[in-house]
């Protein structure tokens, strides 16, 4: 009674931290105990971009459509990082490419959208410069050069235009259309892009899970990780007929969370990957921290401009920060499965001694782990056996099945289950499993019709052979026989001689 006393009162205090899983997910979600102000939210543990190793342990929200703004420049980094024949190629910034977007953005009135740095019409950029430019201030003048520039050569590469008859419209929108493919194959399932840039459109919105498949895909390039995480650039190209000090002609990452100097919102260890705001759609970020090690991605939407009084607040820092602290304090590696653990046994048939053998993990399991959550919560019993029985002879360390970690019904990962120890095989028993199976093997049969027809053989032989036998036995009659002559005849045939 006292034990289930205890396991209740366990419960009681876990249960008020830990979310229902999403089921689209596959993974843990674990809830802090103060306030996320954003609408939504994502956040993983970084283990390995390249390898794919990461684990998601927090959600809010995740699968709601939000207007994403800016932060559509991590697709359209990726997108021109791909396609882009000649990332040093020099472009030249012209205003019919990009002048469209200005007005329509002072037509609905979002002007205050707009970033702004230190660029001007015909100043000369390499596409890498543009990049930078990008994805450090959302520049719109750069995001559409490049929308324009890799569309027009994907017209031009398909012989369906010629470049110097492509219109911005028309290169944007091929370069959208790539977009909407990359996404598709990332399996971004709730995107929708219409522009490069990211500003005011109702018809371009995603999630924070697609934006987390697109932020873990592109991490994994090491060019846009270096973009994407660069707290200041200076262009390549000088451009001194517009730009005089050329050493104060630098564009600053947006993300503040990685400035030392702003004491109100630095945090150690931050870096880019992408800020975005939008008057109509709150504020975004899409940022990582790493300490002792361990390394954590957050992605936030919509966070609100001021706080309750009307004042400004940057809550998209504000969360990203609470969620650093809560992650880097709590969560830990913890092994949740040993590779010495027994965890099933299977029964094994002309056994020498046991007749089972127990399995035991092929490999140790370690999980980052929220350490207000018991690991003992983990349920190990979901086991997949290859084969429901075995025979004898069995190997120490052949591999016998799979166990799968669950937690609140989610998956947290699969092992193959290998034998503890060999089982010998008994040799009687074998030999008179052998004899027992005999009578119903393909052999046995096979062999008792080759006997049926081979007895079948010998009797017929047998039968011709009596037969032959019994025709030689018989007395020939001679062949030049005496005829047999009356005793009286013969007697008158004597007296008349």
């Amino acid at each position: 009674m006292k034990r289930i006393i205890s396991l209740i009162a366990a419960l009681a205090t876990v249960l008020p931290l830990v979310c229902v899983p999403a089921k689209e997910a596959g993974a843990v979600n674990f809830r802090p105990r103060f306030t996320i102000h954003s609408e939504s939210a994502i956040m993983f543990h970084v283990e390995n971009y390249q390898n794919d190793k990461y684990t998601e342990i927090f959600e809010q929200n995740a699968d709601a459509k939000q207007m994403p703004g800016p932060l559509v420049n991590i697709m359209t980094a990726i997108v021109c990082l791909e396609n882009c024949t000649d990332l040093n190629e020099v472009l030249t910034l012209d205003p019919d490419v990009y002048q469209g977007v200005y007005n329509e953005i002072s037509e609905n009135d979002y002007s205050d959208d707009l970033p702004m740095m230190d660029l001007n019409d015909g100043d000369k950029l390499t596409v890498t410069d543009l990049l930078y430019c990008m994805m450090l201030t959302s520049s719109v003048e750069a995001s559409e050069t490049i929308a324009y520039h890799v569309g027009s050569q994907k017209l031009v590469n398909e012989g369906t235009a010629e470049k110097e008859n492509i219109s911005p419209e028309r290169g944007a929108a091929a370069f959208v259309e790539m977009m909407n493919e990359k996404a598709a194959s990332l399996g971004m399932n709730d995107t929708n892009f219409t522009n490069a840039h990211g500003m005011y459109d109702t018809q371009q919105y995603t999630t924070a899970r697609d934006l987390s498949k697109l932020t873990l895909y592109a991490m994994k390039n090491s060019k846009f990780a270096e973009i994407a995480n660069t707290q200041s650039y200076n262009p390549s190209v000088p451009n001194p007929e517009t730009h005089v000090n050329f050493a104060n002609w630098a564009w600053t990452h947006s993300n503040i969370m990685m400035d030392p100097e702003n004491e109100d919102c630095y945090y150690m260890g931050a870096q880019g990957i992408k800020t975005a705001f939008l008057s109509a759609a709150g504020r975004n970020i899409i940022t990582t921290a790493n300490k002792d090690g361990n390394r954590y991605l957050v992605i936030l939407l919509r966070a609100p401009f001021n706080d309750a009084e009307g004042n400004p607040k940057f809550y998209h820092i504000n969360d990203a920060a609470d969620l650093f602290d809560w992650a880097f304090e709590h969560f830990s590696y913890k092994v949740v499965l040993a590779d010495t653990a027994e965890v099933g046994e299977l029964p094994v048939k002309l056994a020498d001694g046991n007749d089972y053998v127990l399995a035991r993990p092929k490999e140790e399991i370690s999980l980052i782990w929220y350490d207000d959550v018991d690991t003992s919560f983990i349920k190990k019993d979901n086991i997949t056996w290859y084969k429901t029985e075995l025979q004898a002879p069995v190997e120490k360390g052949e591999v016998l099945g799979e166990v799968t970690l669950e937690y609140e019904g989610e998956s947290l990962g699969t092992v193959e289950l290998v034998a503890v120890s060999s089982v010998e095989r008994s040799k009687w028993m074998y030999n008179f499993e052998v004899a027992k199976r005999f009578k119903g093997s393909e052999w046995f049969k096979t062999a008792l019709k080759v006997a049926i027809v081979l007895s079948a053989l010998y009797i017929l032989i047998c039968i011709y052979a009596l037969v032959l036998f019994k025709s030689k036995s018989k007395p020939l009659k001679p062949l030049y026989a005496v005829p047999k002559v009356d005793k009286k005849k013969r007697k008158k045939t004597s007296n008349k001689k």
